[in-house]
C-alpha cells in the first residue's frame, strides 16, 4: 500500500503547528492535532464561507478549543454556527483612519485592556464587557464593532431585533433571555445588537409588551457582567435619546461611545481604501474632500458603488480601458446629499455632551 505523500510526518506536525501558532508540541500529540485542525479548518471554512487558512484554523482551534473536551468542542461549534459567528480579518481596524472617532477612545479603554492584559491586571485597569455606541446613521457603528472582533480575533456575532421578533412581538422577551444564556456560554465573542432602541425602549409610556421587553435585558445585563468569560456585548443605536434612562446610569454598561461624522484625514483614509480597490486614474484627492463634507463611511461607500457600476457600463460600452478620474467622482458626488445636516450634527453634540462616558 502506498503512502499518501501528502499526510505529513508526526515531526512535520509539529513544526507545522509551531509555524502557525508558536506552541510546541510532542509529535505524536502534534499528529492527533493535526487531524483535528484539518477538520476544524473545514468547519471554520464552510461558515466563512471562504477559505479560513491553516494557521487561522490552528490558532483558533488551539487557543479556543483544543482543551476542551470532544462533547464540549462539538457543542461550541454547533452554537457558534446557529448563532452565524464569524471570522472578522485583523486589517479591517486599519481601514479606519487613526482620527475618526472614536478609533482612540475604542484602542486605549476596550482594546489595549483585552491585548495587554497583564499589564492590565498590574494596574487594576477593568476591560469594559458592555458598550453602547451611538451616533448619526451611516457613521460606521457596524464597521467599528466588526473592527474590534477583527484586530482581537475573536468570533463576531450581529444580533437583529428583526430576527428576534420572528415569532412576534410577545415572544420577543424569551428569544432575548434564550439568546443570552447561550451567549454566555461562549468565550472570546463580540456579540454586536444594532438598533438597540428597538429593544430597549424607554418604558414611560409604553405598552406592557414594550415594557417587559426592556425589563428583560436590564435583567440580563448583569448576569453577563459577572461571568469570568471574555466577551464583548456591543449595542448601537441612532437614538439614543430613545433608550431606558435605567441602561444609560453607570452600573449597566461599562461605556457609552459616540460614533460621529469624519474629519478630513479620515475621509481621506475612507476615500484612498476604496480607491485602491477601483480601477484608478488620476484623482485630485484635496478637491474630492473638500467635496465630501458632510459625508458618512456610508455615503463614501455609496458613492464608490456608484462609481464602479458607472466605470463597469462605460468600458463596456467604449471598449477600452476605462479609468476613475477625479471628473467620475465628482460626478457621482454631486448626486448625492451628505447625511449630516447642520441640524443632525447640533444634536449629535448636544447627545454628547449628556451621554458620552467612558
Amino acid at each position: 500500500m502506498e503512502t499518501d505523500v501528502n499526510i505529513p510526518s508526526a515531526e512535520e506536525c509539529a513544526v507545522q503547528i509551531y509555524n502557525c501558532s508558536g506552541q510546541k508540541f510532542e509529535p505524536e500529540t502534534a499528529c492527533d492535532l493535526w487531524t483535528k485542525i484539518l477538520q476544524h479548518k473545514w468547519v471554520l471554512s464552510e461558515k466563512l464561507g471562504r477559505d479560513a487558512g491553516i494557521k487561522v484554523a490552528c490558532l483558533d482551534f488551539i487557543e479556543n478549543i483544543e482543551n476542551l473536551s470532544e462533547g464540549q468542542r462539538e457543542e461550541k461549534i454547533r452554537l457558534l454556527k446557529e448563532l452565524g459567528a464569524q471570522m472578522v480579518e485583523p486589517s479591517l481596524w486599519e481601514t479606519i483612519s487613526e482620527t475618526q472617532p472614536p478609533k482612540q477612545i475604542v484602542n486605549k479603554r476596550i482594546i489595549l485592556p483585552l491585548t495587554e492584559s497583564h499589564l492590565a491586571r498590574k494596574h487594576g485597569v477593568v476591560p469594559p464587557k458592555t458598550i453602547i455606541f451611538f451616533g448619526p446613521p451611516g457613521t460606521g457603528k457596524t464597521y467599528f464593532v466588526r473592527g474590534i472582533a477583527g484586530v482581537l480575533r475573536w468570533w463576531y456575532i450581529e444580533i437583529s431585533p428583526s430576527t428576534l421578533m420572528e415569532q412576534g412581538e410577545e415572544h420577543l422577551g424569551a428569544n432575548l433571555k434564550y439568546l443570552m444564556e447561550k451567549v454566555r456560554s461562549l468565550d472570546e465573542v463580540v456579540v454586536f445588537i444594532d438598533e438597540f432602541e428597538e429593544i430597549a425602549a424607554s418604558r414611560e409610556n409604553a405598552s406592557r409588551i414594550e415594557k417587559s421587553i426592556t425589563n428583560e435585558f436590564l435583567k440580563q445585563v448583569p448576569l453577563l457582567k459577572k461571568q469570568d468569560n471574555k466577551i464583548l456585548l456591543i449595542c448601537a443605536t441612532n437614538h439614543i435619546r430613545q433608550l431606558d434612562s435605567a441602561l444609560l446610569r453607570p452600573g449597566r454598561f461599562d461605556c457609552i461611545i459616540p460614533v460621529g461624522g469624519l474629519d478630513e484625514q479620515s475621509r481621506r483614509t475612507i476615500l484612498e481604501h476604496y480607491l485602491s480597490e477601483t480601477n484608478r486614474g488620476e484623482t485630485d484627492m484635496d478637491r474630492i474632500i473638500d467635496l465630501t463634507v458632510g459625508f458618512t463611511p456610508a455615503d463614501i461607500e455609496y458613492v464608490f458603488q456608484t462609481v464602479r457600476q458607472v466605470a463597469f457600463e462605460r468600458e463596456l460600452i467604449q471598449k477600452e480601458d476605462y479609468r476613475v478620474t477625479t471628473e467620475t467622482l465628482l460626478e457621482m458626488i454631486g448626486n448625492v446629499t451628505p447625511t449630516l445636516t447642520d441640524e443632525i450634527v447640533e444634536q449629535f453634540q448636544q447627545d454628547c455632551e449628556r451621554y458620552t462616558r467612558y
